[in-house]
């Protein structure tokens, strides 16, 4: 079969099977099979497809079919036009963490942030740590409590060539870290979907497919980000700042819990709730007292 009714077959498939970007996805899964990028692929339209690529196109056709994500499928997601290993162990990276850290590093490059540690809480894939790094040029601290994760921070950090820059701890949020001031900057995507809407609500490729240890944040979405809360009160030096990505409807809630009479939120001050690029509440940023 030529590749163009190859693909053509592709789409109809996934098509079908409920996938929007069907044409886009049939022509990456062909590509990777054929270690051709979409180009050499469009170039060669006419060509026939070998037996073997063939079959292996078609095993992997099924797996999107059956709703995987294509990042796990091709065991690579680009970050910050960077390629990034990613698998079932780790979230799948997506342009909302990439606004996190456009705002981060405005604050990572100013006089309050030159000392203290930087920290990338909930690694995961390490894509926060690992642009930090490769930005700031300077050491920075990953931490997830999935040793899984942590395992592909550390191909990643391999790949772009800051093994010496990033420390790599698998702890419990803050639980590993002694209870004095030591961070001028923490980033985290951290767990913050409801159960709820994992079990009901998410696309089949995220319920099914990514970890919900990633994801999951308890009843409202909020448990993980209180106990980060908690546990950075004390441990900021006065100046730092966090940025937090936050679900687009937890702006108010999120405010709340980090300007409120309790003892945790009085470490924090100009508490702000930032706006990605399309409107949405998604960055919690706040510095420490």
């Amino acid at each position: 079969m030529r590749i163009i009714d190859l693909v053509q077959f592709a789409i109809s498939e996934l098509a079908g099977a409920g996938i929007e970007e069907s044409s886009t996805d049939a022509n990456l899964l062909l590509a990777h099979c054929l270690g051709k990028s979409r180009t050499e692929l469009f170039l060669a339209a006419q060509e026939a497809v070998a037996e073997m690529a063939h079959k292996t196109f078609l095993e992997l056709l099924a797996r999107r079919k059956a709703r995987e994500p294509l990042a796990y499928i091709l065991g690579e997601r680009e970050f910050w036009s960077l390629p990034f290993i990613v698998n079932p162990a780790v979230l799948i990276p997506r342009p909302e963490t990439e606004f996190v850290v456009e705002q981060a590093l405005v604050s990572a490059r100013s006089a309050s942030c030159r000392e203290g540690v930087v920290l990338d809480l909930c690694c995961g894939s390490g894509v926060i740590a690992i642009v930090l790094a490769l930005e700031l040029g300077r050491a920075i601290t990953a931490v997830d409590i999935s040793f899984a994760a942590l395992e592909v921070t550390r191909a990643n950090c391999h790949r772009h060539g800051v093994e010496g820059q990033i420390d790599l701890l698998q702890a419990d949020l803050l639980t590993i870290f002694p209870p004095r001031r030591m961070f001028s900057l923490v980033v985290t995507n951290p767990p913050y979907v409801n159960s709820r809407d994992i079990q009901q609500n998410l696309e089949p490729e995220v319920a099914k497919f990514e970890p919900h240890l990633a994801l999951d944040g308890g009843e409202q979405g909020l448990d993980v980000i209180q106990r980060i809360r908690d546990g950075l009160c004390g441990r900021m030096l006065p100046e730092g700042e966090i940025f937090m990505e936050i679900g687009a409807d937890q702006g108010e809630e999120v405010q709340k819990l980090f300007s409120g009479s309790s003892v945790s939120a009085s470490c924090f001050k100009n508490i702000q709730i930032l706006k990605d690029y399309a409107g949405r509440d998604r960055v919690l940023h706040a510095t420490a007292i």
